[in-house]
């Protein structure tokens, strides 16, 4: 075999967020996040990196 690098993804997702919710509202949201062909976690992920990022900004513009 060859010594080539090995491709390693920019950010690494190595933490874990639990939490506890209705199982029912959990089945909703799994069972539309299949229809529309995503997953449940890239929706949560997409969800927290737009909050943060909102807040961030509102942030930095209060502080001004």
């Amino acid at each position: 075999m060859t010594d080539l690098p090995k491709k390693t993804k920019a950010s690494k997702k190595d933490g874990q967020l639990l939490i506890r919710i209705n199982s029912a509202e959990r089945d909703e949201f799994v069972s539309l996040c299949d229809e529309l062909d995503t997953s449940a976690a890239r929706e949560l992920r997409k969800f927290i990196r737009n909050f943060v990022k909102y807040h961030q900004s509102t942030d930095t513009q209060t502080k001004e």
